[in-house]
């Protein structure tokens, strides 16, 4: 998104960051975190002293906080558009054959879209892991037949050398395929910006910010963001400091 400068008339460049609970857990939510610039620092800040599964795609602002108590989580999207990048190129029969293992990964996880973690973690054991299986075991066998610097090289490296967080999804029945998730929460974000031209000040677009983040998860939790918004603003002058958190989306009931 764009900034204004402080004290002229021209723009920079700021970020949106979105952070949302996983698509399987009940905690339906996001938070966006506007911020200058784009360091892995602003990551670190954010999530502070938690722990847990970050889904993430692969910028390197995020490896620090895997050398802590974060662990990471890859994205099969982010691997699978390598290969679709790569066929749609060049009609690669090698990426098309990739394309059709991570098809069949992607047909498991519409089929157990509905199941609890547990059902969910077995029929991944049961059914994704030896495709997953093949499908590096094809990969390897690729990598010593494709010459170094190509690009067919770099759509396998990129898989292998994340092979173990794209993978960590099959462990976990909690855990997504990929990133989808988070990725439709910054949708929104995208599409509205061009309308918004920019944001007036960091402080202005920490509070645009915090708008955004009650709208979307008003909207996540099937409420209409007019009368939650109306609802709260009203309520939020004799609202007890102790009962704030009711406040919230994914609390909220309409008053009566």
């Amino acid at each position: 998104m764009q900034m204004l400068k402080p004290g002229s008339k021209k723009t920079h460049r700021a970020y949106l960051w979105a952070y949302a609970p996983g698509a399987f857990e009940d905690l339906k939510a996001v938070v966006y975190d506007f911020t200058e610039g784009r360091a892995g620092e602003h990551a670190r800040t954010f999530l502070g002293k938690w722990q847990g599964n970050l889904v993430c795609d692969d910028y390197a602002g995020y490896k620090d906080s895997f050398t802590k108590s974060v662990t990471e989580v890859g994205c099969m999207a982010h691997a699978r558009r390598k290969f679709f990048d790569l066929h749609a190129a060049a009609k690669s029969q090698l990426a098309l054959a990739a394309l059709k293992y991570v098809g069949m990964l992607y047909d498991i996880e519409r089929h157990i879209k509905a199941f609890n973690g547990e059902q969910r973690l077995q029929f991944r054991q049961d059914y994704a892991k030896p495709i997953a299986d093949a499908l590096h075991a094809w990969l390897l066998a690729q990598r010593q037949r494709v010459p170094d610097g190509s690009a067919t090289v770099k759509a396998i490296d990129y898989s292998l050398k994340r092979w173990v967080a794209l993978t960590r999804y099959l462990e976990d029945g909690q855990l997504p395929i990929d990133n989808n998730w988070i990725e439709n929460q910054i949708r929104p974000i995208a599409i509205g910006r061009n309308n918004w031209l920019f944001a007036g000040s960091l402080r202005a677009g920490k509070r645009a910010a915090t708008i955004m983040t009650l709208i979307q998860s008003a909207k996540l939790n099937g409420h209409d963001p007019y009368a939650y918004l109306k609802d709260i603003l009203t309520r939020l002058p004799t609202q007890p400091a102790s009962q704030i958190d009711e406040l919230l989306p994914h609390h909220w009931q309409p008053s009566t």
